[in-house]
C-alpha cells in the first residue's frame, strides 16, 4: 500500500503541471487571435496590470516553457 500512496503523490505534480500548461497554450492561443492594438490585462499575484497583447503573450510563452521544463525534470527521474 505504501508503494501505491507513493506513486500517486508523485504524479500529482505532473498532472498539476500538465493543467498549467494546457492553460498557458490556451492562453496564448486567445492572445494570438486580438488585435496587436488592443490593450489586455496580466494577472501578476493578486493584482492585474494594463499591458500589450506582445508582453502578455512573451510572458505567458516563458511560463509554459518554465512548465515544460519542470514537467521534464519530472518525467526523468
Amino acid at each position: 500500500m505504501a508503494s501505491a500512496s507513493s506513486s500517486s503523490a508523485s504524479t500529482e505534480p505532473k498532472l498539476e503541471l500538465i493543467k498549467q500548461i494546457r492553460t498557458h497554450e490556451v492562453a496564448i492561443s486567445e492572445l494570438v487571435s486580438l488585435s496587436s492594438s488592443r490593450t489586455v490585462y496580466q494577472k501578476n499575484g493578486n493584482l492585474f496590470f494594463r499591458t500589450t497583447v506582445q508582453r502578455a503573450t512573451s510572458s505567458e510563452e516563458k511560463q509554459l516553457d518554465q512548465a515544460k521544463a519542470k514537467l521534464e525534470k519530472l518525467n526523468s527521474q
